[in-house]
């Protein structure tokens, strides 16, 4: 096996960091932060535009930029990013390109590895060189934007801190951080080796009833010729070893909230489209909020900084937003290699001995020689857990992924952008390739829809659920679903689609999209509150359902610790407070305190000596934390929880000496309850979900001392948990709440009966700059609730606004 690569958490930001904070004692950081705020009045001139283009940033920092033309429109786009971004916008290119090293040192050498084993950049580049028309012309505009903003020198601190200037900004660099989300979006792979470490230990029965709603296909499609005790963890440690450079920012939440209303059920008698983005609660947000208008573009919502458009929104017409669909888009094959005579590395496919691609990767390691690594690819693609001058000590893993393949996602939003109606937008959605998830819209007209886009693999045999063998030809990709037959509805009867990342078809879809869905809870407690609204559906009543902290997982669960009998004084009055709670896991609540205790220890009795170290595995703790704090198993667990529960007869009751449901529930019960005694004090009131559940807005840099002073917000009491429609929190890998690092990160909805009623809130601000007023002004209106409006007239922007730049040609124009 390859040697465990060994990182320092203290030491990412290396010495010259040091030596500069040690110095100045960071007096002068919001001092210099300061001068390098960037001018949002008055004019500039700027070589690459065509004409004048004028922005203004209203009371929440969000740039409304006004263009004559389409090419200035993305020209200006790309330097307001720039403005807000630019440092973001650089490390989010280097982290998926593998380039991190060349500006934080060897420290970051795990990550940029694993980087070039996945090979984002690569397929990126030839996307970037197969563009043409007008999405080519558009994103060098874009990038030409982004450049203008690099020339005039006044960069961002970070720059300052860690002593480097930014590279010029390319297409391939926007398209490289496409991959990255899309990667993040598409986890299947890591599901796939915690079933293959749960099978080498349970075998393939036991271990498919940890699977919720389990039906059976684990025991007959189990591959031949598969070593499962053989497959091995250095992929996860490789990456593992990247969480001190990668950290929460790097990482990706899982899934969103995404529904749409038709005018049947509506004040406005025309859709409300709501959607709300999980992803990591960084510092700055991942997202960007912008309103673009100009050439044949009228648009605004929100897109990632470094992406240019809108990548969820509405323009005159049409409104859209997405959750993942979690598809099974990644497959693991275990190949047989063998290095010739000749030294060529070769693998095995169908009695025939193929040579290898061989990949000559060289990584720039700041103070350091540069260090080459020899990436190994087969028909599947990479062979994630073994470099060629190591081909021994486990079961080579190689990747397929459908990203891998040149996609054409930059054509999906360019057309989306400009669909005038919801035929148009469901065309746009041909293009659609990686990842695969939940679209919803609505037109002008009063069309709603849903579709789910995306290349979905037709496999010869099996469903990806494992590992498979590469070298037999039986498990190859046939294809993918044709678009016509993929998932979709529009105006479906009931008058609304409710997205949640839960399952997406049921069992007569005849083809296979994915095991790995999270709970339906948030679903159901959508469509809940859709049904029970009493009055016409507005914006306000949608607020409060993007709001809402009930659980209905949490509150079975309640139910049944609630019918527990007990002898115990102490434990009957948490039992009490238990049978009245609501399931509202109010930050404030002692009764959602208790409810989320019991569950993780009650998890922790029936799994721990059963699953030994892959307790942890299972609950949440991703192999993989560079890019995924949590395999998509563990967001499931609840589920399972439930499911158990149910069944007072199961054998995952018994620890070894006949224990019943009801003994195993109290001993549960006994244990969070000495715990919040021990954590929150004797007395019951005090108790509360908030004081264990926390948020802090996390940046990069803030892991040395005074820099997370700086740049870090919280700590805050939250409340819900990733089953309510508020969804907050992690997998239940922690036995007593898991700190806070995925969250809604941007909230909308969108009245198309009247556009000027829309609102959104993307926390903790607009700017990436700390001493920005716009760097956390939205933080407090998240965590309370408020929105501000999603200013689209002319006349509302002028009335909000705040600054007017004026971008002009640096040559006269017409």
């Amino acid at each position: 096996m390859h040697e465990k690569p060994k990182t320092d958490e203290r030491g990412f930001l290396m010495p010259g960091i040091n030596s500069i904070l040690s110095s100045t004692a960071c007096a002068g950081l919001n001092w210099l932060s300061r001068r390098r705020l960037p001018q949002l009045d008055g004019t500039l001139r700027l070589s690459g535009l065509l004409a004048p283009v004028e922005v203004i940033r209203d009371a929440w920092g969000v740039p409304h930029i006004y263009a004559r033309n389409t090419h200035d429109l993305m020209f200006a786009q790309g330097f307001v990013h720039a403005q807000d971004r630019l440092w973001q916008m650089d490390f989010q290119r280097r982290l998926p390109a593998g380039r991190l090293s060349e500006v934080l040192g060897p420290a970051a050498l795990p990550v940029d590895r694993w980087m070039r084993i996945i090979g984002m950049r690569r397929v990126a580049a030839q996307e970037a060189a197969a563009l043409h028309g007008e999405v080519r012309a558009h994103m060098e505009a874009y990038a030409a934007g982004v450049n203008a903003f690099i020339a005039q020198g006044c960069l961002p601190i970070e720059f300052t801190l860690l002593r480097y200037q930014p590279d010029p900004w390319t297409p391939a660099d926007t398209l490289t951080w496409t991959k990255m989300m899309a990667w993040s979006l598409s986890v299947n792979w890591e599901s796939e080796l915690v079933r293959a470490h749960l099978i080498a230990r349970l075998g393939p029965e036991l271990a498919a009833e940890l699977e919720p709603e389990n039906d059976g296909r684990w025991p007959w499609v189990l591959p031949p010729g598969v070593d499962y005790a053989a497959i091995g963890r250095t992929a996860q440690e490789w990456a593992l070893a990247a969480r001190p450079i990668a950290g929460p920012p790097a990482q990706d939440g899982l899934g969103s909230n995404a529904w749409v209303i038709a005018g049947t059920r509506t004040a406005s008698g025309m859709p409300l489209v709501a959607n709300d983005l999980h992803q990591p609660m960084g510092a700055p947000s991942l997202w960007y909020e912008n309103h673009l208008d100009g050439g044949d573009l009228h648009v605004s919502g929100c897109t990632f900084p470094g992406v240019m458009g809108i990548i969820c929104g509405h323009n005159d017409h049409v409104a859209w937003g997405f959750s993942n669909g979690f598809p099974d888009v990644q497959d693991l094959y275990v190949e047989r290699l063998r290095r010739a005579d000749d030294g060529r590395i070769q693998y095995q496919f169908q009695d025939e001995w193929y040579d290898a691609q061989i990949i000559h990767e060289t990584i720039g390691v700041r103070g350091r020689p540069a260090v080459t690594e020899d990436v190994i690819i087969t028909r599947h693609g990479p062979v994630i857990n073994a470099l060629a001058p190591d081909l021994v000590g486990e079961e080579p893993l190689a990747l397929r992924w459908t990203s891998h393949e040149p996609e054409t996602m930059a054509w999906t939003f360019h057309y989306m952008n400009r669909a005038r109606d919801c035929r148009e937008f469901r065309e746009a959605l041909r293009y659609w390739t990686t990842p695969a998830e939940n679209v919803i819209y609505a037109d002008d007209q009063g069309n709603i829809g849903f579709m789910y886009p995306g290349r979905l693999p037709i496999r010869a045999r099996g469903n990806g659920l494992v590992p498979v063998p590469g070298w037999t030809g039986e498990y190859e990709w046939k294809g993918y679903v044709p678009f016509e037959e993929l998932p979709q509805a529009l105006n479906p009867s009931q008058g609304y689609v409710a997205t949640a990342n839960n399952r997406t078809v049921g069992d007569d879809y005849p083809f296979h999209i994915s095991c790995d869905y999270c709970s339906s809870d948030r679903a159901c407690r959508i469509i809940e509150l859709i049904e029970a609204a009493e009055e016409p559906i507005d914006v306000a009543y949608t607020q409060r359902m993007q709001l809402d902290q009930v659980s209905p997982g949490a509150r079975a669960i309640a139910q049944c610790l609630g019918a527990l009998t007990v002898d115990d004084a102490q434990l009957a009055e948490v039992v009490r407070l238990v049978r009245e709670w609501d399931g509202r896991l109010a930050a404030d609540s002692p009764a959602a305190a208790v409810v989320q205790v019991f569950c993780r220890r009650l998890l922790h009795l029936m799994l721990d000596d059963r699953l030994g170290d892959l307790v942890h595995s299972y609950l949440g703790q991703g192999p993989t934390p560079v890019v995924e704090d949590a395999c998509l198993l563990g967001f499931r667990a609840w589920e399972w929880l439930q499911t158990v529960l149910a069944d007072a007869q199961s054998h995952w009751f018994d620890l070894g000496h006949g224990e019943t449901r009801d003994d195993v529930m109290r001993l549960a019960l006994r244990q969070t309850v000495d715990h919040l005694w021990a954590t929150q004090g004797p007395a019951i009131s005090d108790w509360a979900w908030g004081k264990m559940h926390r948020l802090t807005y996390t940046h990069i840099l803030s892991r040395t001392r005074p820099l997370d002073g700086f740049y870090n917000r919280g700590d805050y009491a939250i409340g819900g948990d990733f089953m309510t429609i508020c969804a907050t929190g992690a997998a239940p890998a922690s036995e007593s709440g898991p700190e806070t690092i995925i969250g809604p990160s941007f909230r909308s909805i969108i009245d198309l009966g009247n556009l000027a009623n829309s609102v959104a809130v993307l926390p903790p601000g607009q700017a990436g700059q700390p001493c920005s007023p716009h760097y956390d002004d939205q933080m407090e209106d998240w965590l309370v609730g408020r929105y501000h409006p999603m200013l689209y007239a002319r006349a509302d922007v002028e009335r909000s606004a705040r600054h007017r730049l004026q971008l002009l040609p640096d040559t006269p124009y017409e």
